[in-house]
């Protein structure tokens, strides 16, 4: 165990964790059989660390229980063979921190991930042990993210998603053969196997929660929150089409909740084959932009990736602007009539204006006017629509459509 004071140990760690995107705390619900008398809550307003899909603020301590490593992956700063400052937390002070932090008012949950120390079963050991202290010793009923480890014991994964809301494990590269190439320690049957671990204890509590007799106590939840995992972008040679269609069988293997798409950070005494520079951010942008078409807005990969050069999105223009381009004798689309399904692949309208305008045209016809209240991107959205007052002419056809929605060559050059 370091001897290092504890505020430098969470100095090293807060540092180590930030490589992790996978922290949003979205998709949970407060825990009523510890909120009357216990400490925390999942609800709430504090000091920002991650957003949810509804705009709030949620604020997590988010660190690493250990940067220490038995593995010795090429892309990660705490391989290893990495030359960094080590420090361990004991679960006792992990929970020590969380319990102060959030008496103070500055956090609303726990994020905790790990490097992998003595093996995967003793490390998964040590998450879990913080977690139960949480929960069973301090009735702790805020926010609780646990990285699983990848190969731990099934038994181990099932009863971290008892303390849990959300669990987690990164796939860490897109592709097997990435994997294989910087991380050979790593397995993807492993790792798949992992994630399948937690979603057979989600849907099992799910069935013992329908099945329930009427008058019996409510089963144990397993992580509410569902699970979630990383792809790190731009360490290898994958393509965005690549990344993309990864997560699409992720997503539709594993019921994921949310795939994180974090850019590759540059390391020190990095191998030759890593790339210099960190990718664009505006490229993990992207990623996330075409994520959300999939989950939220009807799109297939295929046609987010058509007209994509070298199966790379499109960096100057956003992924629904470009699939908008490329199909535009589908537009312009009547916003009085068209489905909600059509709609939602109108440039410039979310899942929330959308619904809005179908809620609206219920009581009339809109007008221009009126679409003006229920989205903020109108000028975005007049080349790809009618109303009652309102037909866009040739400005579907004109050539220089895909110009006026760029943004200048200056502006894009900063933003990569």
């Amino acid at each position: 165990m370091s001897a290092k004071p504890i505020l430098e140990k969470l100095s090293i760690l807060a540092d180590a964790a930030k490589y992790d995107a996978s922290c949003a705390s979205s998709g949970t619900v407060k825990r009523d059989s510890v909120a009357s008398k216990g400490i925390g809550s999942t609800e709430g307003m504090g000091i920002c660390h991650s957003y949810a899909p509804d705009g709030r603020c949620i604020s997590l301590l988010k660190i690493l229980l250990t940067n220490f490593c038995v593995y010795d992956c090429r892309f990660c700063i705490n391989r290893a063979s990495s030359n960094v400052e080590r420090a361990r937390f004991s679960p006792q002070e992990v929970v020590t921190l969380t319990l102060d932090f959030y008496k103070r008012n500055y956090i609303e949950g726990l994020f905790l991930s790990s490097g992998i120390i003595r093996s995967e079963d003793y490390t998964m050991e040590q998450l879990v042990e913080v977690a139960r202290i949480l929960r069973e010793e301090h009735r702790f009923g805020g926010y609780i993210h646990l990285k699983t480890i990848a190969g731990a014991d099934p038994a181990l994964i099932a009863l971290a998603g008892l303390y849990a809301d959300r669990l987690s494990t990164n796939v860490e590269l897109p592709t097997e053969a990435g994997l294989s190439s910087f991380a050979p320690e790593k397995k993807p049957e492993t790792i798949r196997k992992t994630m399948a671990s937690v979603r057979v204890g989600a849907e099992e509590a799910i069935d013992a929660a329908k099945s329930r007799l009427i008058g019996k106590a409510m089963p144990p939840r397993f992580a509410p929150a569902g699970q979630s995992t990383q792809m790190i972008v731009g360490a290898d040679a994958s393509r965005d089409d690549d990344i993309l269609k990864t997560a699409t069988n992720l997503y539709s293997g594993y019921q994921l909740r949310r795939v994180y798409y974090s850019a590759y950070s540059p390391i020190p005494d990095a191998s030759s084959d890593l790339p210099p520079v960190r990718p664009p951010l505006m490229r993990e942008h992207r990623l996330y932009q075409a994520d959300w078409l999939l989950r939220f807005y009807g799109f297939e990969r295929a046609e987010i990736m058509e007209g994509a050069s070298g199966g790379m999105l499109d960096l100057s223009i956003d992924p629904k602007l470009a699939w908008a381009l490329m199909r535009r004798e589908a537009f312009p689309v009547d916003i009085n009539r068209a489905p909600r399904e059509l709609l939602l692949r109108v440039p410039g309208l979310g899942t929330k204006a959308v619904d809005r305008i179908v809620a609206a045209r219920r009581l009339g016809k809109l007008r221009l006017g009126d679409l003006a209240k229920l989205t903020a991107s109108v000028k975005k959205v007049l080349p790809f629509i009618v109303t009652l007052d309102w037909r866009p002419g040739k400005l579907t056809d004109s050539a220089d459509l895909r110009a006026r929605f760029a943004p200048p060559a200056e502006q894009l050059a900063l933003a990569l």
